[in-house]
């Protein structure tokens, strides 16, 4: 089994379909019909169930699957830190993001970064929760971010941001007449939520916000990025809820954020890394992320009364 093996087979499970496998490839479809049969001979089972009509994966396939794209993962990794070196680097940190991280420290963690440790090069990655957990198993990730500390055995997650959880509504909205916002005159709207999909952990802390009140919400939209769903909520689709940090770095016009009635919600984020992990340079970028404080304009505020008169657009 090489390389070009574990190619053929990941471009057919991918298209399902040899002819279009074999354009993407750049071959004819004769030569992957033998390759995928060289693999499936050497593993000894069939990895795809084929017919005039379809091809889908066996059960092997599926499990095969699983492990493939983190070969070519961590041969890429490889391939990173030998460039690494040649460009005078003396290590890598490998850093996954999930469920959007907080935007307003960012920045500032990744500029700390370089100002103390220039020498150590620093690789982003974004990636789902199960992906993430997988990949720090897997040694292809250092550390992550998420909002989940639900994350199986041998990870290790420490609580390290909070983000006050903001209304984001569109200008000229009748619920713009409350300073903050009742959670039973919220769930009177459509709203627009992330995926639980793309982040999964953001899904879950606000639909325990949402699980306060005895009124099932109307779901108007699902959305993969914060992006996305301020640019609905400025043209006036749906409201969203999302972290105050995410909300005031939009670049929507038109979006006015309101705290919800009573103490806001916070959306916490973890830090996520191997319960095994005896790195110094991780350790060193541990505390560097506890250093990072929230910006005083994403800060909570204590509970106040309702005030029809203040509105705050950002």
């Amino acid at each position: 089994m090489d390389l070009r093996h574990l190619r053929c087979f990941l471009a057919v499970a991918e298209e399902l379909h040899f002819a279009r496998a074999a354009e993407r490839l750049h071959i004819e479809q004769s030569p992957l019909s033998r390759t995928i049969k060289e693999l499936e001979e050497e593993l000894g089972e069939p990895l795809f169930v084929r017919t005039s009509r379809s091809t889908r994966l066996t059960r092997a396939g599926k499990l095969f699957l699983e492990h493939v794209p983190r070969v070519f993962a961590a041969l890429q990794q490889a391939r990173d830190s030998v460039s690494a070196a040649a460009n005078g680097f003396h290590s890598q940190l490998r850093i996954a993001l999930s469920d959007g991280i907080t935007p307003s420290r960012l920045p500032g963690l990744l500029a700390l970064c370089r100002e103390e440790e220039p020498e150590v090069e620093i690789r982003v990655f974004e990636v789902s929760l199960s992906q993430q957990i997988k990949g720090l198993n897997d040694d292809l990730y250092d550390v992550g971010f998420a909002q989940s500390d639900q994350v199986g055995e041998g990870i290790a997650t420490e609580a390290v941001w909070s983000d006050a959880l903001r209304v984001a509504v569109p200008a000229r909205h009748p619920l713009l007449k409350h300073k903050r916002i009742p959670l039973e005159e919220l769930l009177r709207y459509p709203l627009v939520l992330s995926d639980p999909r793309a982040c999964e952990g953001h899904a879950q802390q606000v639909e325990r916000v949402l699980r306060r009140a005895e009124m099932e919400p109307l779901i108007a939209e699902r959305v993969a990025s914060f992006d996305l769903m301020m640019a609905l909520v400025s043209a006036g689709f749906a409201l969203g809820l999302a972290g105050a940090s995410h909300i005031e770095s939009s670049r929507e016009p038109g979006v006015v954020a309101r705290p919800l009635v009573g103490r806001s919600p916070m959306l916490t984020t973890y830090l996520l890394r191997r319960e095994a992990e005896t790195s110094e340079t991780i350790f060193r970028f541990i505390d560097r992320v506890r250093a990072i404080e929230l910006p005083e304009s994403v800060r909570p505020t204590p509970p106040l009364e309702p005030d029809p008169e203040e509105e705050v657009e950002l």
